[in-house]
Parts: structure tokens; C-alpha cells; sequence
């Protein structure tokens, strides 16, 4: 099958502008792909398949395609509907799936749609795991099953529930507690998926919810990405409501960005910083994010004497550093959360447990516990790139900037820790572009570092 060129490839699925580049055609191949994969890695002759989706117009449309899809290939589909892709994942493990697919595009905007495809940990798949899936969509032939040996479909209903349970299980949460506190909240799913779980957690843990855009229609009102200039709406409701937080999500519900007691949105890495100061006043252990997270975490890890370690930029990536660390709490800086004690992956509804529960138990408005944190400046910038190898670009920075600290994980990331500032550039997996990171106390400090490597890469003009 011919892949159209615009269609963005990555190591956990495909994504493209629907009716363009992502067409039930294009769907239909990749999911048969994949159930042929599966079928082929665990040696079953009938695997089963979780499937759920967002709330996008499209996605009613993709999952018919990618059942049948499944079907066709001898996968029995288990379809949990409407549901967060973190419900979703976790719901692979209940069933005892073979794997997973999620109808999603994230927070790209509402034309756009996506296949994730997930393995039987509730994982996305890996940079081992993908290429022997892809190489079923255009080197290998796909094996249909027989008419008497297609999939099934079954339905299930109960998968946002059990996800909710697990939530309310986490071990440090105080639940009573929080019941009797009775936050006043206001809460933003820009008409995603998140509103299958988060109005119930919400009620379930005594608060007292201002709701906005809560109808799952896919209509999303605004930019769906949860970043600060996205969320006036918001700020301008969580000072109406004189509520204690805002709470916002992405449309799949895997990232949660906050907006404090005073209307301002006060930048999504401070989810993970929040999250994780919480989960160490209640156990030490190694804390894992990726390259590109500020140093807000360094501080947290660092004042409760635990190791930071810093992953390649992916959540699959920090997900199995944090299997082999033993982390008790990891995430992205984004916005996603993730905590061990429900699964391994971003789940916007164990963020929004643990910020509350933080706020119970430190007894300050959220503007105050903010305050406390060092202030940083995050900038971010992109370069056109060529095919070629960046490596003299890298060596050329490293030697050129003299940076106490490098790492070549996933690009080049020099760090000047006594200066709390820092600098990652890598090669986008998505887009044709060298992606740009600077963080310090200061945006000038910032915007320096942006441009020293901007200069550092661009030709030099030739002479006359």
C-alpha cells in the first residue's frame, strides 16, 4: 500500500489531517497490520484487541474501520467506546489483551486523527516493537482470517468505572479527607474525553465543580492543547468561582495543566512538579521524566534527597527507564503523570487526585505553594533540517558552549547546573525540523541560549 507522504509516521502509531492524509483506507491497512503482528507475536489464534477512542467527529468513522480491520485479520475486539486513552490502556491489562489500539490524535487540533497502538503491558509500543508492526503495512503480506475464523466484537461498558476505582485507590490518597475539604473546582475537557471520568472523580472526592466544555462532542471550543495561552476561559472562571484550582485537560485526558486560586495559568510542568512533591512526602524513590522537562523536578527530587534520571522525549521512553528504575513517579512535562501504583502511563485523573491531595495536606493556596518553587523560564524555538547526520552540529555546541554536563540520548541536552539553566536540541520524530529547548531563571537567559544555538547551526553565509 502506497503511505501518503504527509502522513506522520512515529514509533506509537500514525497520525494525519482527517480525509487527506488519514482516511478509513489508510486506517483499515495499519490496524489490520496490526492485529497480524499480534497474532504473530503471542502465537494466539485469536488475540484480543481493547479498543476506545476520543471524542472527535471522525473517530465513530475510524473505529468501524479499524474493526473490521481487526476482524479480518482473527482479532477479537473489545471496545470500551468514548474513554481517555489512559482508561483505555488500563483497560488492556483487565481484559488481558494482547494489545491495544486508541483513536486519537491528543491535543492536535479537531481536523486531525490518530492510531496509537498499545502492547499487552497497556503500553505504547516501543522502538523494538513498532518497526515488526509496521513492517506488515508495506513489506509483508497481511493474513486474513477464513469466514469461519473472523473476529469478534463485544462491548464494555464498565471500563471508565474501573479505571475510577483504581484512581480512588491509589495508597496515599485521603479520600474522607477530601470529601471534607470540599475544593471548589473549575473544570475544562474542552469537549473531550475527559468527561467520561473526571466530573465522577471529582464528585466522588467532595468537590464542589464549576464545569466547562464538559459535552464530549468533539467540538472543540478552542486550541485544544492545555497550554497557558490557550486557557483565558479559565483563568476567567476560576477567579469568578473563587474556586481553589482549575483543572484542564487535553481531549484524550492524559495531560492536566493548573490554573491557581489567583486566575493564572501557571504552566504545565508544574503538574508533574506538584504530583511528584506529593507522592515523595509519602515514599522515596527515583523519579524518571525526559530531556526536555524543566528543572522544576530537579528541585523537587533534589529537596527530598532522591535521583532524578532523565529519559529520551516519548512517554514510552520514560515509562520502561521508570520499569527499570523502580520509580515511584515519573512523567513529562507536559502535563502527563505517571504513577505506578495505577499503570504506566499519562493519566490526567491520577494527576488531578494527587494535585488535590497535595493541596489537603500542605494547607496553602496552590499561587503560595508555587511561589516556593524557583522561578524558571522555558522557550522554545525550531530550525528547518536536512536528511543528514546533526552529529557535527552537536559536537560543534558541545565543544563551543562548554556545558559542565552533556548527554546524546536523544539529541544533544547541555546542562549548567550551577547556572540552573539548560539547553536540549533534537530532530523531530514527526515533522522535518530540529526542535530547540532553553530554560533559566530568566527568559533573556532563555532566549540566549535559543539563539547561540541557532547561530551555531545556520550556514555560514558565503563570501562575496
Amino acid at each position: 500500500m502506497l503511505i501518503p507522504d504527509d502522513l506522520m509516521v512515529s514509533v506509537s502509531g500514525v497520525r494525519g489531517r482527517v480525509g487527506e492524509s488519514l482516511t478509513p483506507e489508510v486506517v483499515v491497512r495499519f490496524a489490520a497490520a496490526f492485529g497480524a503482528y499480534l497474532r504473530e507475536r503471542t502465537g494466539q489464534a485469536r488475540p484480543r484487541v481493547v479498543l476506545g477512542r476520543d471524542s472527535r467527529t471522525s473517530g465513530p468513522m475510524f473505529v468501524h474501520a479499524v474493526t473490521a480491520a481487526l476482524q479480518s485479520v482473527g482479532c477479537d475486539v473489545i471496545d470500551v467506546g468514548l474513554a481517555p486513552t489512559p482508561t483505555t490502556l488500563y483497560a488492556i491489562r483487565h481484559h488481558q489483551a494482547a494489545g491495544g489500539i486508541v483513536v486519537t490524535a491528543s491535543h492536535n487540533p479537531v481536523e486531525w486523527n490518530a492510531l496509537k497502538f498499545a502492547s499487552a503491558a497497556g503500553m505504547f509500543l516501543d522502538a523494538e516493537e513498532a518497526p515488526a508492526m509496521r513492517a506488515f503495512v508495506s513489506d509483508r503480506p497481511i493474513p486474513r482470517a477464513a469466514w469461519n475464523q473472523l473476529g469478534s466484537v463485544s462491548f464494555d461498558d464498565q471500563a471508565a468505572a474501573r479505571h475510577l476505582h483504581a484512581v480512588l485507590g491509589i495508597p496515599f490518597l485521603d479520600v474522607e479527607g477530601l470529601r471534607r475539604r470540599r475544593f471548589r473546582v473549575v473544570l475544562d475537557c474542552v469537549r473531550g474525553a475527559g468527561s467520561v471520568i473526571l466530573p465522577r472523580l471529582l464528585d466522588t472526592l467532595g468537590c464542589d465543580v464549576v464545569g466547562l466544555n464538559l459535552d464530549p462532542d468533539g467540538h472543540f471550543p478552542r486550541a485544544p492543547e492545555p497550554i497557558a495561552e490557550n486557557l483565558a476561559e479559565v483563568e476567567t472562571a476560576v477567579c469568578e468561582a473563587g474556586a481553589d484550582v482549575g483543572l484542564v485537560t487535553d481531549p484524550d485526558a492524559d495531560r492536566l495543566a493548573l490554573v491557581s486560586n489567583t486566575g493564572r495559568a501557571i504552566g504545565e510542568d508544574f503538574t508533574l512538579a506538584l504530583a511528584t512533591q506529593l507522592v515523595l512526602r509519602h515514599r522515596r524513590g527515583p523519579v524518571v521524566t525526559n530531556l526536555s522537562t524543566s528543572r522544576l523536578l530537579e528541585d523537587v527530587a533534589a529537596a527530598a534527597g532522591v535521583r532524578l534520571r532523565r529519559a529520551p522525549v516519548g512517554e514510552i521512553n520514560v515509562a520502561r527507564a521508570m520499569e527499570h528504575e523502580g520509580a515511584v513517579v515519573g512523567g513529562e512535562g507536559n502535563g502527563g503523570v505517571i504513577l505506578p501504583d495505577v499503570h504506566l502511563t499519562r493519566d490526567a485523573a491520577v494527576a488531578v487526585a494527587l494535585v488535590l491531595q497535595l493541596l489537603l495536606e500542605r494547607r496553602l493556596p496552590l499561587s503560595d505553594i508555587v511561589a516556593e518553587h524557583t522561578a524558571y523560564t522555558i522557550v522554545k524555538d525550531k530550525l528547518p533540517r536536512d536528511a543528514g547526520s546533526l552529529e557535527d552540529a552537536y559536537d560543534a555546541l558541545e565543544h563551543g558552549l562548554g556545558a559542565p554536563r552533556s548527554d546524546r540520548q536523544d539529541g544533544l541536552r547541555l546542562d549548567w547546573p550551577g547556572e540552573r539553566r539548560w539547553l536540549h536540541l533534537r530532530a523531530s520524530g514527526t515533522e522535518p525540523i530540529l526542535r530547540i529547548i532553553a530554560e533559566a531563571p530568566t527568559a533573556e537567559a532563555a532566549r540566549a541560549l535559543v539563539e547561540q544555538a541557532r547561530q551555531a547551526l545556520s550556514p555560514t553565509p558565503s563570501a562575496p
